[in-house]
């Protein structure tokens, strides 16, 4: 399945998220999204009330996100019915998956060996067990590209 996002940049996150240098949706836009993943297709006032649990929020705020989620690809909207129904437009793991893909892109075309050497880094520090499945990746990967 090709997921095909209007808009991913990363963007530099609020003072309540230092820590962690980019994002793709704000606080809001995840908390909205986390709705949409967790059930199949809804409609405005149920991720409403899916938040309002959370937060003080405004069902016009609700859905002005939204509105605004569809515009940049990652909700569908179907407006066939007598309410319109949203649905997350992949999976969350696709999600983060094409997020991380075009993050590490924007880093490669900036420093490939910093990148590399970075992300390696980071990985040690937060999941040793995770370089060896890195490892058996490359090696999977470098067998694929010498098949071609």
């Amino acid at each position: 399945m090709k997921i095909g996002f209007k808009n991913i940049e990363a963007r530099a996150l609020n003072d309540k998220d230092k820590g962690r240098a980019h994002a793709v949706l704000g606080p809001l836009e995840r908390d909205v999204m986390e709705v949409l993943w967790a059930d199949d297709g809804v409609c405005g006032k149920d991720v409403f009330n899916g938040l309002r649990e959370q937060r003080e929020i405004a069902l016009t705020t609700v859905l002005t996100v939204l509105d605004r989620l569809v515009k940049k690809g990652f909700v569908k909207k179907d407006a066939t019915k007598t309410v319109n129904v949203f649905t997350p437009a992949c999976t969350k793991d696709e999600f983060g998956k094409k997020v991380s893909a075009e993050v590490f892109k924007s880093l490669f075309d900036i420093s490939t060996g910093g990148a590399s050497a970075s992300f390696v880094d980071v990985l040690a520090k937060t999941d040793p067990v995770e370089l060896d499945r890195l490892s058996e990746l490359i090696e999977k990967k470098k067998k694929e590209l010498k098949r071609r």
